[in-house]
């Protein structure tokens, strides 16, 4: 991946060395962080990303999420793949928080997965319309890398996270339904410090 390739949205990126792979560095400002004690904290569209024409197919790539020396305490190293970004500014997401993962209080380590779709279904309403139905557990851990696959078809996605055979997250339902299509971001919100590398996008059909 070259820096070149990506639309920065909210970001700044560098091409770098993380643990032994050639990968990319997205940051954002500190000023952009969001401050709980004034505001409800949201999904929003901090990304490096491809204009691509995506629909069905896979993504595959390694992620390893920091959290910056000045996250606030809320941070959860938020990283992951945004999909079909159009050119409204729409968009599939999923996430991880692996801060939760490995943390003695099971509705967080519940938490540790994330479907959103930006902006109409943020993980604020999707939590209080259907609880659940978008998150799940899986065992990762801060700054270590991760391997991501996420299957796209129709309204459906699954994640398999670390090559596992079994998806760790399925939907059944995407909110912006099989004729959403678009570009392929690399995601991070407030406090994360994130890693992408490999990434590779193979379209269906």
């Amino acid at each position: 991946m070259r820096s070149a390739d990506f639309t920065l949205s909210g970001v700044s990126i560098a091409e770098i060395d993380y643990k032994g792979r050639d990968a990319l560095r997205v940051t954002m400002p500190a000023s952009a962080y969001q401050n709980a004690a004034v505001e409800e904290l949201v999904d929003r569209n901090f990304m490096a990303w491809q204009p691509l024409d995506f629909a069905d197919g896979t993504i595959e790539v390694e992620v390893a999420s920091v959290l910056a020396p000045d996250a606030p305490a809320y941070a959860r190293g938020f990283i992951g793949l945004a999909f079909r970004i159009d050119g409204g500014g729409r968009f599939e997401s999923i996430y991880l928080r692996p801060a939760n993962s490995r943390v003695d209080d099971q509705v967080r380590r519940n938490h540790t997965i994330q479907y959103v779709a930006f902006p109409d279904y943020r993980f604020t309403r999707l939590r209080k319309e259907e609880p659940e139905r978008y998150e799940s557990y899986v065992d990762v851990a801060l700054e270590d890398w991760i391997h991501l696959r996420v299957d796209v078809r129709g309204a459906q996605a699954r994640l398999y996270v670390n090559r596992a055979e079994q998806p760790s997250l399925v939907v059944t339902d995407m909110k912006y339904g099989p004729a959403q299509r678009g570009g392929i971001g690399l995601w991070i919100e407030s406090g994360t410090i994130g890693y992408f590398s490999g990434l590779n996008v193979i379209h269906a059909g």
